[in-house]
């Protein structure tokens, strides 16, 4: 057993986190490193919306069959214009974090919203792209839809990987959102 001074009493050290700090540590003594961290999580997405983008672009094929690009299917445009929509949100928000001003409600209020519907906008775009991916590589034999992989391989698998960056940029940008 523990002996104790008279008019000395114990805490424990659930009252002792309860209670504020006084010495003005805690997040208060923090925010130069967590406004970087935020900035740093809101600059990731630009880079991998930015290569997904260029990806896209450049991704065509023209042989004895005739040509395809990613303009000619929507959901590849959708993925074209979903990115660079959050990589100018990600760039925007990063500006707007990293300039030193006090935090208010209606503002973490409104990143958080924002941040979630260009999660969701880059979620459907890799989850439409993924879909057509998949018809075009296996058809749809119901629908009498054939796979277009033997005309326009290069371009198949040259899509493939805008489509991975997208899923890593899902879970940075709903990482900081």
């Amino acid at each position: 057993m523990m002996m104790m001074e008279k008019g000395t009493a114990v805490r424990s050290s659930m009252q002792m986190s309860m209670e504020p700090a006084t010495d003005g540590e805690g997040f208060e003594g923090n925010t130069n490193t967590l406004r970087t961290a935020e900035t740093f999580l809101r600059l990731v997405p630009i880079g991998l919306c930015v290569s997904a983008l260029v990806l896209m672009l450049k991704n065509s094929q023209q042989n004895d069959y005739g040509s395809v690009a990613y303009s000619d299917l929507g959901a590849f445009r959708y993925l074209v214009h979903a990115n660079g929509v959050c990589a100018g949100y990600s760039l925007l928000s990063a500006v707007i974090v990293a300039v030193p001003r006090p935090s208010t409600l209606p503002r973490a209020w409104t990143f958080f919203l924002l941040d979630q519907v260009l999660t969701y906008i880059i979620l459907a775009a890799g989850a439409v792209s993924t879909e057509v991916m998949y018809l075009v590589e296996n058809g749809n034999t119901a629908t009498a839809w054939s796979s277009g992989c033997g005309s326009f391989g290069i371009v198949n698998q040259q899509s493939a990987a805008p489509i991975v960056l997208e899923a890593f940029d899902v879970d940075v940008a709903g990482f900081h959102g």
